[in-house]
């Protein structure tokens, strides 16, 4: 009788990760007895040039595969890069399990090189933070860590590795794990029948419901469980920023993204209306936060809220609501059921109506829309480059933003062509630099996909770094960098708040199209409107990585709520709502 081959705690830590379905490590080969050993597995290094970007990374194939992610990192320095992007996961609701190497365990609290409290320093921006201390616990403590990243409201997990147990003789277990916990969510719960049917109530009767869908909307199944539920009882639908591509915005009972995208020249100047004059809201997958919902303004106090959120601390912490707390997809499935056995036949009686006020809604933003062009017909406009980009999409374009004004430009000015089209967007916490990397980790999820990442010339210089790492790891994905030598919301926010801005706003000329040349990536410069859709259409369709540089108007912003009155100070027409 053969005796089993003995191995180490980080080849068990290896295997545990293959067991959880796990292809992909973010990593820069720390800790290396753990990479050394998911390499050998077959587990595919991604190699970042630093660890923001590399948990950014892991941000974004999370969010677009479905699957938890995992990044890992050296004690120190390192470890504290970490803290932004799992701090964004955090806050975004992002499954990543981040292992994340000690000192050895003998120099513990000892001044050890590059020693550091990890658990206090992870508390802060993880759900579960562990240390494993000995060789007979590590499918139990990894299996945890993915549980505790992907179960009930999922984000980041830790799990710390001293170095000198990672070369220990992991014992044989009486307990063998065969669990695969890699994709999410974990679990599917739903409400009783109880809360359903109170819910149910509330809809049918309710003479103007509508939906708002939040990012808890995009986990799987729930963008079609929400379509379904849609037509079914006849509900306008708008979405969050963090919920942009929930529903399908061609749809006729669409509203599109409200959030604080509701000044002069926004589609939501004319869809809040809906909002507004409401009777019943279902809210959706929202942590009802301040961009959500336009500084807690944009819920009317009049109108019943029902709240279905996976977390049961987020029901009713802005607002008073009947509460469902379950999975999304499992939970709108039962409304449907349910609903179907209602009669429904006075909303259905009432949506030709409905679909022409948020038809005419449509026009009127596009009018609105290209009046500000007419107006700056001179200047190379982001609405522009947003609508020679719509051109280009398919319902499998997967469109990433940076952080500030690319993530409004794209969730604002674009439209999602089938519920569940990814547009990934870092609200959680909004750090500037992430767009490139999150294009990157949802590019490796969706390899087959057209990827495209819409960044601003300030955020971009915190990744400019990451273009080797596409170019390195032949990562076709198409870059489109607004440049207008400024940090355009810092300019305009202090304008508002102080009638003046710091030096800080302005930048020095550059060109990241050299700069891309430089890493090996095909890049092209943008001056003029002709140029704009002719460099799309080259870059997405030619193979290889690809950066487009567009020079922009230093002065165009976001139709943000903030302006209206200030920056915005003259008026389109009035809105259609409060003509019809």
């Amino acid at each position: 009788m053969s005796t089993p081959c003995a191995e180490t705690v980080a080849m068990r830590i290896a295997k545990a990760l293959k067991r959880h379905g796990v292809q992909l490590i973010f990593a820069q080969s720390l800790p290396s007895a753990v990479i050394l050993a998911a390499e050998a597995v077959g587990i595919r290094q991604i190699a970042y040039r630093q660890e923001n970007m590399g948990g950014a990374m892991a941000d974004g194939y999370a969010r677009r595969s479905g699957r938890i992610s995992v990044v890992a990192a050296q004690n120190g320095p390192a470890a504290t890069l970490l803290v932004p992007p799992l701090a964004e996961a955090l806050k975004a609701s992002v499954p990543i399990v981040a292992l994340v190497q000690e000192v050895e365990r003998p120099y513990l609290d000892r001044n050890a090189f590059q020693e550091l409290d990890h658990i206090a320093l992870f508390q802060a921006c993880a759900k579960w933070v562990r240390r494993i201390i000995t060789a007979d616990r590590v499918d139990d403590y990894v299996d945890a860590a993915f549980a505790a990243a992907g179960s009930g409201r999922p984000g980041p997990a830790v799990l710390l590795l001293p170095a000198d147990l990672l070369r220990e003789i992991a014992p044989e277990t009486g307990h063998p794990r065969l669990a695969a916990l890699g994709s999410w969510p974990i679990d599917r719960s739903r409400p009783g029948d109880a809360a359903i049917s109170a819910a149910v109530e509330l809809l049918a009767e309710a003479r103007q419901p509508v939906v708002m869908a939040g990012g808890g909307a995009l986990t799987t199944g729930a963008p079609q469980a929400l379509a379904r539920l849609q037509d079914l009882a006849h509900l306008p639908v708008m979405t969050t920023p963090m919920g942009k591509g929930a529903v399908d915005e061609t749809h006729p009972l669409s509203l599109g993204v409200l959030g604080p995208l509701n000044g002069p020249g926004s589609l939501g100047r004319h869809s809040r209306r809906f909002l507004e004059e409401a009777d019943v809201i279902l809210l959706v997958g929202t942590r009802t936060n301040q961009n959500g919902t336009d500084s807690w303004r944009s819920i009317p106090r009049s109108a019943r809220i029902i709240h279905l959120d996976v977390d049961p601390v987020e029901i009713g912490r802005n607002y008073e609501a009947l509460r469902l707390v379950g999975d999304a997809a499992e939970t709108l499935v039962a409304l449907s059921e349910m609903l179907n056995c209602r009669d429904l036949s006075h909303r259905l009686a009432g949506r030709d109506q409905l679909e022409g006020k948020i038809a005419q809604m449509r026009a009127a933003f596009e009018a609105d829309r290209g009046a500000i062009l007419a107006r700056n017909a001179a200047l190379l406009r982001p609405e522009r480059i947003m609508m020679e980009l719509q051109s280009c999409l398919t319902p499998q374009t997967t469109v990433v933003a940076d952080a500030s004004y690319s993530s409004m430009w794209v969730v604002g000015q674009l439209t999602a062509l089938k519920a569940g089209q990814r547009f990934l967007t870092p609200r959680g916490l909004a750090g500037l630099g992430w767009g490139l990397p999150m294009a990157i980790g949802a590019k490796l999820a969706d390899f087959d996909g057209p990827v495209i990442a819409l960044v601003g010339d300030g955020g971009f210089a915190h990744s400019w770094a990451e273009l080797e790492t596409m170019v390195r790891l032949g990562i076709d994905l198409t870059v489109i960098v607004l440049n207008n030598g400024v940090l355009g919301y810092q300019k305009d926010a202090e304008t508002v708040k102080f009638g003046q801005y710091t030096s800080a706003c302005h930048f020095a000329p550059v060109d990241h199209a050299a700069i891309a040349s430089a890493c090996g990536c095909n890049a092209i410069k943008v001056e003029h409107h002709e140029d704009i859709l002719p460099a799309l259409r080259r870059a997405l369709s030619e193979d290889g990585p690809w950066l487009i540089d567009i020079v922009t108007d230093p002065d165009a912003h976001p139709p943000l709520s903030l302006f209206d009155g200030t920056l915005d100070r003259s008026q389109p027409s009035r809105s259609l709502m409060e003509e019809v």
